[in-house]
């Protein structure tokens, strides 16, 4: 099992991978385990499967600050 350092957050990309269109921060996205990023209209499209790996798509962490 990989296991990353505590203080490594997440790898937030700017774009959707399906799409190309930029989640707002506070907007809805997903994320599969491998930090594929989807918006949420493609999150639903795909049923929450991610397309490059299969893995599930689950709600992406919101930032504050």
């Amino acid at each position: 099992m990989i296991r990353r350092d505590p203080g490594t957050a997440l790898q937030r990309r700017p774009i959707c991978e399906r799409c190309e269109v930029s989640p707002t921060p506070d907007g809805p996205a997903s994320i599969c385990s491998y930090e594929c990023t989807s918006c949420g209209p493609c999150t639903e499209e795909m049923a929450g499967a991610c397309p490059n790996r299969g893995g599930e798509l689950v709600a992406r962490p919101r930032r504050t600050g």
